[in-house]
């Protein structure tokens, strides 16, 4: 039983994974149905004694399960043209380390 296992090939799945488009219109659909609960309502951006903190029910976990929908993958934004360039080198400030000479003691100093 356990040769048979060994020898199926293992299941690729697909890099890019879509979800299912009716969970994800219905998520989608809780979502804005919670996040105009807590605008328009400011009894939904209080405390419940029964379910805690409402926002988080309210946005927080459908946000949470439409990312764990699309598993988990952090969004790509485009670089900004700061962000692509190169890191300057700083000039000047704190002077390097020199090694210490043979013979030689550091001295410790409080902070």
């Amino acid at each position: 039983m356990s040769s048979v296992l060994a020898m199926t090939p293992a299941v690729r799945r697909p890099l890019f994974h879509s979800p299912d488009p009716r969970l994800r219109a219905a998520v989608l659909r809780t979502l804005w149905l919670g996040a105009t609960l807590v605008l328009l309502f400011p009894a939904a951006r209080g405390h419940n004694a029964w379910l805690g903190w409402m926002p988080l029910w309210l946005l927080g976990m459908p946000l949470s399960a439409l990312w764990a929908l699309h598993r988990f993958r952090i969004p790509h934004w485009p670089a900004s043209a700061a962000a692509r360039r190169q890191p300057r080198r700083r000039r000047g400030g704190q002077a390097r380390r020199r090694p210490l000479r043979p013979g030689a003691r550091r001295s410790v100093r409080a902070a």
